[in-house]
């Protein structure tokens, strides 16, 4: 339990004015446990919870009026809002990353920093026949909405951002292809594959939504099998690697998902 704790040692723990404290006082919305007999306020556990509940409301951009009203209302129930507000702050929090992630390429670009890739530099592991070809099948597929989303969110990422990733492409392949005498579902292997799924996502982006990755990333697990611009990714066609990644992957998907 809290200790009675003064204006003042409120407002500093609670990182607001005495004067914030002192107008919630008077407006009725957070009111002391105790004033003595000098006027002094005090406040206890329940003023503390109370203060809480306004400091996060106020975050979600609730009036005053509006957080009293919620406050004062019979059926309020605390873990309730918290676990509301927790659902709140969460998608404010993930709103503002992206907001954040915007302005910094913005501001990069702007200051030359970053230059917009090119569709050769997009597909340079291919060459130019069969890239038109690889994304001639992902719009059949797919739709145009999809590839345009990838290429878009490889754009942003700036020639830095997606030279990092091919080499970590690079270096899982490698580092999985000394495996061939494992199991799939070895955990070394897994732990690999797990990079790999990584990797993929971040070539991905938004393009493919968050739901349909893990059924999307099985999906190209037959292509390492079955397609020979794939299975190459580890350097030359290497059909034992090709069948250990294929079924690894799959493992790992179907243990994310009845995780």
């Amino acid at each position: 339990m809290v200790k009675s704790l003064t204006c003042q040692q409120l407002a500093k723990l609670a990182g607001v004015s005495v004067r914030t404290l002192h107008h919630y006082d008077r407006v009725g919305l957070l009111k002391p446990a105790v004033r003595t007999e000098a006027r002094y306020r005090h406040y206890g556990q329940a003023e503390l919870l109370r203060l809480q509940q306004i400091l996060f409301y106020k975050e979600l951009d609730f009036s005053l009026e509006d957080i009293r009203s919620l406050l004062e209302d019979p059926d309020f129930d605390l873990l309730t809002a918290l676990q509301s507000q927790r659902t709140a702050l969460h998608a404010r929090q993930a709103r503002l990353g992206v907001l954040l992630e915007t302005i910094d390429k913005t501001i990069s670009q702007l200051k030359g920093e970053r230059d917009m890739l090119t569709n050769e530099e997009l597909y340079a592991g291919f060459p130019d026949d069969e890239a038109e070809a690889y994304r001639r099948e992902v719009v059949a597929k797919y739709g145009a909405q999809t590839i345009e989303a990838s290429e878009q969110h490889l754009r942003q990422l700036g020639k830095p951002g997606l030279d990092q990733l091919i080499a970590e492409q690079k270096d899982i392949n490698r580092t999985l292809a000394a495996m061939t005498h494992l199991a799939p579902t070895d955990v070394v292997v897994q732990q690999q594959v797990a990079r790999h799924y990584a990797n993929v996502v971040s070539f991905w982006g938004p393009s493919v939504a968050e739901a349909d990755r893990l059924t999307t990333y099985r999906g190209l697990a037959q292509l390492y099998l079955d397609d020979p611009r794939y299975t190459r990714q580890a350097g030359p066609e290497q059909p034992t690697y090709a069948a250990l990644l294929s079924e690894a992957m799959r493992y790992f998907v179907d243990a994310q998902l009845q995780a």
